[in-house]
């Protein structure tokens, strides 16, 4: 029994250990498949010792050498049964919590056979130090690693001189976006968007009253613009003027890398906007926590694509263009015993403005509404992260004067 249960073990860890040790998304994690390889080769060198400590009896520590391949599936195990716990599979779940009983059952069934071992106290410090070592690993590549935050990329908005056309009748005006990664990671790009918002700010005569101030806030909370408060201005909602992806989802940024890209906005000289507002955002996901499959756009929402119902209550009265990927795991732990996620791109545009949104979920689960703690998990999980450079505003009055 005892010799099942540690070959069981030797096949089960090492199936993980060979696939992280070649396919695992960080070094650590490399490192916690090349821990997992051993404790499979210790585990068969254990089988032999069981053998040789009750049948053949030819090597005199053969029974501390099946105590270490019990000892070494009881902890290894623990952590397997720590880890496959959070996943979704029942199989693994069950398969890890009677690997574990078995290895506690199987220690115990060797340590009674009062096994001979030399040197107790350096096999002790060896077992300690050993152990130490795995537990440490464990915890960073699980638990203190998925909660680091701060790595997060950078979005810059510079504008540049405005450009009057020949015909005198309309202007274009040149924006430099610039996305930069200063981090020590990568970064998938899951959606970026780019937009422009015509606003028209007439000056009052007179100075405007604090109930007047008071509409505006009112007005911010039903608007995603935020104007100043001002005592002559007035500020009505914008009208979006331009829109564009300016980059393909699915497509990355390395670690203190840079990307950048011009666009023009182009306006009639005798445009009613007396400003520009101009927004940049994107959504990403951290390289080191998830793999990603070629994200491939799948539908508009004006033809059969279906938007998520929680979306449609955020925002109303916009179209979609709609992006599907696969997500893979960052470890085969987390990859075998975790049912397949799918990340879903939206990006959004209409005349009161544009934006991009991520979501990652099982099958079917689009419309479920998260919980503030689920959305939490999942972001901390895959390393999502949003970016919002903007408003930037230019003013149009110099360039509409020139007509």
């Amino acid at each position: 029994m005892i010799l099942l249960l540690l070959l069981l073990t030797a096949a089960y860890l090492g199936r993980f250990g060979i696939e992280d040790l070649s396919e695992a998304l960080t070094f650590m994690g490399r490192i916690a498949g090349a821990g997992l390889v051993v404790a499979s080769v210790t585990a068969v060198l254990g089988g032999a010792g069981v053998m040789d400590h009750w049948f053949w009896k030819s090597f005199p520590y053969s029974g501390l050498v099946a105590l270490a391949g019990t000892v070494m599936a009881l902890l290894t195990n623990s952590m397997l049964l720590l880890e496959v716990l959070t996943g979704d599979s029942s199989y693994y779940k069950a398969l890890s919590g009677l690997l574990t009983a078995g290895s506690a059952w199987a220690v115990f069934a060797v340590w009674r056979t009062s096994v001979e071992i030399p040197a107790p106290k350096r096999v002790a410090t060896a077992f300690i130090a050993s152990s130490v070592f795995a537990i440490a690993n464990f915890g960073y590549q699980n638990l203190y690693q998925p909660y680091q935050h701060g790595a997060r990329p950078v979005i810059k908005l510079v504008m540049r001189d405005p450009e009057l056309s020949t015909d005198r009748k309309s202007f274009a005006l040149p924006v430099d976006i610039t996305l930069e990664n200063h981090s020590d990671v990568g970064f998938y790009i899951m959606g970026a968007e780019f937009h422009a918002m015509g606003q028209r700010v007439p000056v009052s005569t007179y100075d405007r009253l604090r109930q007047q101030w008071r509409d505006d806030v009112e007005q911010w909370t039903k608007s995603q613009e935020k104007s100043p408060l001002s005592r002559r201005e007035v500020h009505q909602p914008g009208e979006l003027v331009a829109a564009q992806p300016w980059m393909t989802p699915g497509h990355w940024i390395e670690a203190s890398d840079s990307f950048a890209i011009r666009t023009v906005v182009q306006l009639p000289i005798d445009t009613p906007y007396d400003q520009v507002a101009f927004y940049a955002t994107a959504s990403f996901a951290r390289k080191d926590r998830l793999g990603l499959d070629s994200v491939k756009f799948t539908k508009y929402s004006w033809s059969g694509g279906e938007v998520p119902k929680w979306m449609k209550r955020n925002q109303k009265d916009f179209d979609s263009l709609i992006y599907r990927g696969r997500v893979h795991e960052n470890n085969s732990i987390n990859e075998r015993t975790m049912e397949p996620r799918f990340v879903d791109v939206y990006w959004n545009f209409g005349t009161k403005g544009a934006s991009v949104s991520a979501s990652i979920t099982r099958k079917g689960e689009e419309d479920r509404v998260p919980s503030d703690a689920k959305s939490r998990e999942v972001r901390d999980r895959y390393g999502l992260v949003d970016v919002v450079t903007g408003p930037i505003q230019q003013s149009l009055w110099d360039i509409k004067s020139r007509r």
